[in-house]
């Protein structure tokens, strides 16, 4: 099968993934084969890449995937060649720590994730446990689901843990791919309520403002109003401290990024945190927020901006991706 494979850590720029043939993956005990329709990319492959969260190398990334069961191993009783699937980024957990227990996989210490420590969707096929394969809404084309599963699924778990109520006041730093999707559930979640977006490039203000953002402005600039709960998106530390002095007294902060590329500078406890403000990350997902969120995303509905590449523009689309120069996700097709 052909796959973009990663076998050593460099700048995204060296475009260093290789456009291989690689063996075709057999099914284990509770596991099914997907033929990949398509995959999203990730800001989280640009910390993979780059080393900020080192894979197990070589590895196939990808973890947006859409495809169709194509096999089934021995033990698999929901799932048949035909269905149409998804894979997120949480590939498996133990089931039986105290975290798994409680429903808080994400926490799994012997949790494994899709395209970091098992090859993900950058590729013709993949295999995944039955259990951590969801239904795709038929609402959705295959790219159009893609970056729901990852975009859409941590973007529903940091909306979430914000504890927006509705009335109160979000802002959104940086729009790309999951706060254009979050902006879609909060003003159908909560109408009363209003979205203020914190991003450069005008293609970026253009879409949240299109999308009903009540205000849209630079990092330089300060919303309206001082808003109730913010959700940070960039990938720069410089943006925790903003935020969080831009809050409204206990006010929170959710972080969804699971690294920074430099380090969040010096907090001031009486201009950031005073007042009982909450600082909270998002650590992952797990399947319960895929299992809610894809129903969800149908009903309001969810439609994601796309752009879509072939396989074989992956390393081009993941420099556009570090430029900031996708508009909504990016997504490669793999067949069909």
């Amino acid at each position: 099968m052909k796959a973009q494979l990663l076998t050593k850590i460099a700048p995204v720029e060296d475009r260093p993934l290789e456009l291989a043939d690689l063996p075709l993956p057999e099914p284990g005990p509770g596991e099914v084969r997907i033929r990949v329709s398509v995959c999203g990319v990730c800001h989280t492959e640009l910390d993979e890449i780059e080393g900020r969260l080192p894979p197990k190398l070589p590895i196939v990334l990808g973890h947006q995937v859409v495809g169709y069961v194509d096999k089934a191993g021995a033990a698999v009783r929901k799932l048949q060649a035909g269905n149409r699937v998804g894979v997120a980024w949480i590939y498996s957990a133990c089931g039986v720590c105290a975290f798994c227990r409680a429903g808080d996989e994400n926490l799994c210490e012997q949790a494994r994730w899709t395209g970091k420590d098992v090859n993900g969707g950058y590729a013709e096929y993949m295999v995944v446990p039955e259990a951590f394969a969801y239904p795709i809404p038929a609402r959705f084309a295959d790219v159009q689901a893609a970056p729901l599963l990852c975009a859409g699924v941590i973007g529903y778990r940091a909306l979430r843990l914000t504890g927006l109520q509705d009335g109160e006041a979000l802002a959104l730093y940086g729009f790309g791919a999951s706060a254009h999707i979050v902006i879609q559930v909060a003003k159908h979640l909560h109408p009363k309520g209003k979205v203020f977006v914190i991003t450069r490039g005008d293609g970026h203000q253009d879409l949240a403002r299109k999308l009903g953002a009540d205000w849209v402005g630079l990092p330089t600039e300060t919303p309206p109003e001082r808003p109730h709960r913010a959700i940070d998106f960039t990938p720069v530390g410089e943006t925790i401290r903003q935020a969080l002095q831009n809050l409204r007294p206990g006010g929170r902060l959710v972080v969804n990024a699971i690294r920074k590329r430099n380090t969040v500078p010096e907090l001031d406890y009486a201009r950031h945190l005073w007042e009982e403000k909450e600082l909270k990350s998002v650590a992952n997902v797990t399947r319960r927020d895929a299992q809610e969120f894809l129903p969800l995303a149908a009903a309001i509905p969810i439609m994601p901006e796309i752009e879509e590449y072939p396989l074989a523009q992956a390393n081009e689309t993941l420099v556009r991706q570090k430029a900031g120069q996708i508009h909504g996700a990016a997504v490669l097709r793999i067949s069909g």
